[in-house]
């Protein structure tokens, strides 16, 4: 075997892989066949040294730790740009603009408008058609050295189609959903959580160990090059960028004059709410590159180009009252009880106040008048106090040193930034443990939910996780309003869930840092309980998608001897233990992003889900450019429309149903309005 050969070979295969999975989010091989190319290719990586190259996808895992981040002197400056904040203020820059250029009132200029995103600013220099350099922005000539880091980032290609170096500008992000799990494992970790997604993606950048920013899910949107007179214009480079593999904004749109960009930046203000990431305005380029040079730039920003700033999602209210939450694994988080709110069409009345350091550092009291930001779908947060109004009596708030709801003490392991529960019976960790085991997503335990989750445990009927399972419907029928019916159907949603997939099982039980899809993993890759809770802690590290944190979370779980107990009981009450190997999937949505909406009457969302996973497709919460079908159940909103603005096919749940019986037949539509096939 030519060994070099095949090593590029494996690259090529991986690298198109990793660009059809991250950035078209259209995968095309499944990820055993994945893990398989990847295992291959450090094996002979290992054995062939002297063959391991910077464009090599093993990189992407991370690399040994940095005393500190080195300087990078860019290129060519990475400027700034200045920001408009009204529709006036777009008019003089455009004014402005054909000042520099000569042109009359009546000849318009051709702009790009393009989102404007809320992460960390990054450039990435190319030679010989491979990533050699990443840095961020600095002061704009001097950044940091980020290199080993940027190549952890699944849409940054580590390799491109083009001899000639090129500069390459974007910013690094995180998606709100990712952004939630970040701060829920940092916060069982006893970790500070980041107060935004900017935080947390510049944080996660600037790591000193990036095997900790592999272990992120940041994603990258490219947007410029260092030299301007590479494309003819910035439509042309965008496309460009495209086309080199790179992640581009489906949302940038070329405008004709600043009536068509004012028009867009109205329009943008609805539309940007349906994103799963954060945007806080929207630049505008003047789009011939030739023209960009002719008006030039100051020392630190372009006069080409400028940022409009939408008015910050902001309002004043008062903070009634802080409470405090227990978690399953017993961290108590203070919660600011607010006066409601409405802030971006939604009523907020409660926000995370994250830790004692937060509260310390923000000066936040009971009482206090304080502004609360909302962002998407991330969750409130109070952003500052206006110490004006405070009244003069309050108090510096501290964080009780007890567990509210079962007084044992709460302390801080090691250098935590987060108190915990000590009680070994606290009912708060019990009742969010029992309702998280029984949750859609874990063992689906259909009618028990957080009220009845809280019931059996106040009424003693449930004391571990494995009493569940010695509910009898007599028992059942003790809780508070619980009819025969309801009583017999719950029990019966108990006995179905003892069949439930392993992978569910494994996420039910509440392992730190174990999501749903890492939970799938790691039940394809053991097959059993018992193989899992006796795997090794460096086997779990070289999985994908699990490393080195996760790894040392799965093996501490798995050693305290309560936790084979339990699994010993839940063997005994006949819960399932066990997963077949499955072959690669195929079916009518092989290869296809479903995306599923509204109320469904037919089955869960979540055995929907189950169903496009088994046959071989994929199964989203957010609808995009890349998504292939839309299930519309009753009440469908924003999702539905998005789907409608996008062109994406939509189909009823009944359409969906029609579609298991005849993988062969299309759906013909029914008059839902939408894109139909």
């Amino acid at each position: 075997m030519d060994i070099e050969k095949r090593i590029e070979e494996l690259k090529e295969e991986i690298n198109r892989a990793n660009y059809l999975y991250y950035v078209k989010d259209m995968p095309t091989i499944s990820d055993e066949r994945y893990d398989k190319l990847m295992r291959e290719l450090e094996k002979l990586e290992a054995e062939n040294p002297e063959l391991a190259t910077d464009d090599s996808p093993t990189k992407r895992v991370g690399s040994e730790v940095r005393s500190e981040l080195p300087p990078h002197e860019h290129k060519s400056p990475m400027l700034s740009l200045a920001n408009a904040f009204s529709e006036d203020e777009l008019r003089d820059f455009d004014r402005r603009c054909r000042k520099l250029l000569g042109l009359d009132e009546k000849e318009p200029i051709e702009y790009m408008c393009e989102p404007k995103l809320d992460g960390l600013a990054v450039s990435l220099e190319y030679s010989g058609g491979v990533l050699r350099a990443g840095a961020t922005r600095g002061d704009g000539s001097v950044g940091e050295d980020i290199t080993p880091n940027v190549r952890t980032i699944r849409t940054v290609p580590l390799r491109i189609h083009r001899a000639e170096d090129i500069d390459v500008r974007g910013e690094v992000i995180i998606t709100y959903k990712d952004f939630e799990t970040l701060n829920e494992r940092r916060e069982i970790s006893g970790e500070p959580t980041f107060a935004n997604c900017r935080n947390a993606a510049a944080g996660s950048l600037r790591q000193l160990d990036s095997k900790i920013t592999a272990e992120r899910k940041l994603t990258m949107f490219a947007y410029a090059v260092g030299d301007k007179n590479m494309f003819p214009s910035q439509s042309e480079l965008l496309k460009a960028l495209a086309d080199l593999g790179f992640n581009v904004s489906p949302h940038n749109r070329l405008a004709m004059g600043i009536d068509e960009v004012i028009k867009y930046v109205n329009d943008w203000a609805e539309t940007r709410e349906t994103l799963e990431y954060d945007t806080d305005g929207m630049v505008i380029k003047v789009n011939d590159a030739a023209r960009q040079i002719e008006i030039g730039e100051l020392s630190r920003s372009p006069r080409w180009a400028i940022a409009y700033k939408y008015p910050p999602k902001t309002i004043e209210t008062t903070l009634n009252d802080i409470t405090v939450q227990v978690g399953r694994t017993g961290v108590l988080t203070p919660v600011a009880e607010l006066e409601p709110v409405r802030i971006g069409g939604v009523t907020v009345s409660r926000a995370t106040l994250h830790n004692q350091s937060e509260i310390t550092r923000k000066d936040i009291r009971v009482g206090d008048t304080v502004v609360v930001r909302r962002a998407g779908e991330v969750i409130p947060e109070v952003v500052e106090v206006v110490t004006s109004k405070r009244k003069p009596d309050s108090e510096p708030y501290r964080i009780p040193h007890t567990c509210p709801v079962c007084g044992a003490p709460a302390e801080r392991r090691n250098d935590e930034a987060v108190l915990r529960c000590t009680g070994v019976n606290c009912p708060a960790k019990l009742k969010e443990r029992v309702r998280h085991f029984a949750s859609r997503a874990a063992l689906d335990i259909e009618g028990f939910g957080a009220s009845v989750a809280e019931k059996s445990v106040d009424s003693g009927l449930v004391a571990t996780l494995v009493d569940i399972y010695n509910l009898t419907t007599d028992k059942i029928l003790t809780l508070d309003k619980m009819a025969e019916k309801s009583a017999a159907n719950l029990k019966a949603a108990i006995e179905k869930s003892k069949s439930a997939p392993l992978h569910r099982l494994i996420f039910a039980l509440g392992i730190p840092n174990i999501g749903e899809k890492t939970a799938r993993i790691l039940a394809e890759k053991y097959l059993s309980m018992d193989a899992l809770s006796q795997a090794p802690e460096e086997d779990l590290a070289e999985i994908d998608d699990v490393g080195p944190v996760t790894a040392e979370s799965v093996r501490r779980f798995f050693d305290d001897p309560k936790t084979a107990e339990l699994i010993a009981e839940l063997k005994k009450a006949g819960v399932n233990m066990t997963a077949e190997k499955t072959e690669a999937a195929e079916g009518y949505f092989a290869g296809k992003t479903v995306v599923f909406t509204g109320s469904m009457t037919l089955m869960t969302r979540q055995e929907a889900k189950e169903i496009v996973t088994k046959q071989g497709g994929k199964a989203t919460d957010s609808v995009s450019k890349n998504t292939d079908l839309v299930v519309a159940g009753e009440n469908a909103g924003s999702k539905l429309e998005k789907a409608n603005k996008l062109g994406v096919k939509v189909i009823t749940e009944e359409e969906f149903a029609a579609l298991l019986g005849d993988k062969e037949d299309e759906p013909e539509s029914d008059g839902i309005q939408g894109t139909l096939f």
